[in-house]
């Protein structure tokens, strides 16, 4: 081996700061510290479902106890390295916005879990499928993303940079679904299948608001300021209450899709729709029959 190239692939593997501008001593969120984090939520909003061991009625309070006891510590530390991360403050250790920040996500978790029940029972309601909320909750991938949505945005209201971004992407990557964190969406929010759906983070969903499988409520496009950066405007969809949208649909732009409205499949769509509305797709074109080996 020659020790004398391998020394130089790891000083220029080491060396990122000049390389990507990134300096080895700036607090980041770690990433494993995050999924811990989730998964001991996950324990707690849904209790009996995701423990380590079986609880006992009795013992039941203990253990969620000191899930949120654990869940404090590892909100606080993401929270202020993420402030950190942001250029808000420089030490993690005396970081009192992360402290307040913490009490309050706290303080919204009973909230935050009546949410996410009300997905689940959206779900159940919209699914013939289901024989129950109890498979919705350990099986159906809206929850997780639901979960972490929901969690998320709540970081995101209270002013967190950075961290809900991390957390909803990890959703992403489990399920194939993508929410931002930033977007509104109202309670009894069902997705079915749901691979491929996509909520930008300017969208508003209202309440009992159903999206099939491969729904995107994008942009049509952006707004840059003069040195030709994107500008953060409203820019998705506004989706009132009981609105359905069925599976490869595309609402682009900041349109109104009205309430009690229902978009077929395979839609695209950029302008405002009034509530009761049905739009579906014009009739397909019929090609002819090719033979032979011939194509369109």
């Amino acid at each position: 081996m020659d020790f004398e190239n391998v020394t130089a692939a790891l000083a220029a593997l080491s060396n990122t700061e000049e390389r990507l501008g990134i300096s080895h001593h700036t607090a980041t969120p770690n990433i494993n510290a995050v999924a811990e984090m989730m998964a001991t939520i996950r324990r707690v909003m849904l209790p009996g479902f995701f423990d380590i061991e079986r609880a006992s009625d009795v013992s039941r309070l203990h253990h969620v106890g000191v899930d949120i006891e654990h869940i404090a510590r590892l909100v606080r530390q993401q929270v202020a390295y993420s402030l950190i991360f942001a250029g808000r403050h420089d030490c993690p250790e005396r970081c009192s916005e992360a402290d307040d920040i913490t009490k309050q996500f706290v303080e919204a978790l009973p909230a935050v879990r009546d949410l996410l029940l009300t997905d689940a029972e959206a779900v159940m309601l919209n699914d013939p499928a289901v024989s129950n909320i109890n498979e919705v909750l350990l099986s159906y991938p809206v929850i997780t993303v639901m979960l972490h949505y929901r969690v998320a945005n709540t970081l995101h209201r209270l002013g967190v940079p950075v961290l809900p971004r991390i957390i909803t992407e990890m959703a992403h990557s489990a399920t194939g679904i993508d929410i931002h964190p930033a977007a509104t969406i109202g309670h009894h929010f069902a997705i079915d299948h749901g691979t491929g759906v996509v909520i930008g983070g300017t969208a508003v969903v209202g309440n009992h608001v159903m999206l099939y499988q491969g729904v995107t409520l994008g942009a049509r496009n952006f707004e840059r300021d003069d040195e030709g950066h994107p500008v953060d405007v409203p820019r998705h969809p506004i989706l009132e209450d009981r609105v359905v949208v069925y599976s490869n649909t595309s609402i682009l732009g900041r349109v109104t899709i009205g309430h009690d409205s229902i978009i077929g499949g395979n839609v695209w769509l950029t302008r405002d729709v009034p509530p009761h509305s049905v739009i579906v797709q014009g009739k397909p074109i019929e090609r002819p029959t090719f033979t032979g080996g011939a194509g369109i």
